[in-house]
């Protein structure tokens, strides 16, 4: 076994992720205050091929140095839009045929071993600022929430360590 170049991964150019056909999800940033974690919701949605991210509140958006410090380019691939309100950002989503889950935790909530999309119908999930969390108002507007079991003390995972696990599940079981 070796480590493979970098001319052998066939990376997509950006032209070419643009082109290319998207898994059938976004991601909603809401109020994320971390540009290094924003540059990472980017690299993130890069990696699985989402088809925007859409930035609300206070969120920051490209071009800045913090963000594409971590977001290494991903920021000039993936597409994206900045929203005043995460709550109107969901609701439009709703009415364009969107199934939206948030990432937290929450009574009722659905563990992430147990969440199924529902067949067809194109996925949004929320993640929230990296103190409060996702805005009650937004889980109010969504279909539910997924929760990441968690064994530890803490019971918190960096907001974006939690869009990569969140986002390959669903990724995953869309390869099948």
């Amino acid at each position: 076994m070796r480590k493979l170049e970098m001319e052998e991964m066939n990376r997509l150019t950006v032209e070419e992720f643009r082109e290319a056909e998207k898994f059938p999800f976004v991601i909603v940033l809401d109020n994320i205050r971390s540009l290094n974690n924003v540059g990472s919701f980017f690299r993130t949605a890069d990696a699985f091929r989402a088809q925007k991210i859409f930035l609300c509140g206070y969120t920051q958006e490209p071009p800045h140095r913090e963000i594409t410090k971590s977001a290494l380019g991903a920021e000039l691939s993936v597409d994206w839009e900045k929203c005043a309100s995460a709550v109107e950002t969901v609701r439009k989503l709703k009415t364009d045929g969107y199934q939206v889950w948030c990432a937290e935790q929450a009574e009722g909530s659905t563990y992430l071993q147990n969440f199924e999309p529902v067949n067809g119908k194109p996925c949004a999930f929320v993640f929230g600022n990296e103190v409060e969390g996702v805005n009650q108002e937004v889980i109010a507007e969504s279909n539910g929430c997924i929760e990441i079991p968690q064994f530890g003390t803490k019971h918190s995972f960096n907001v974006s360590v939690s869009a990569g696990i969140v986002i390959w599940e669903f990724v995953r079981k869309n390869l099948t």
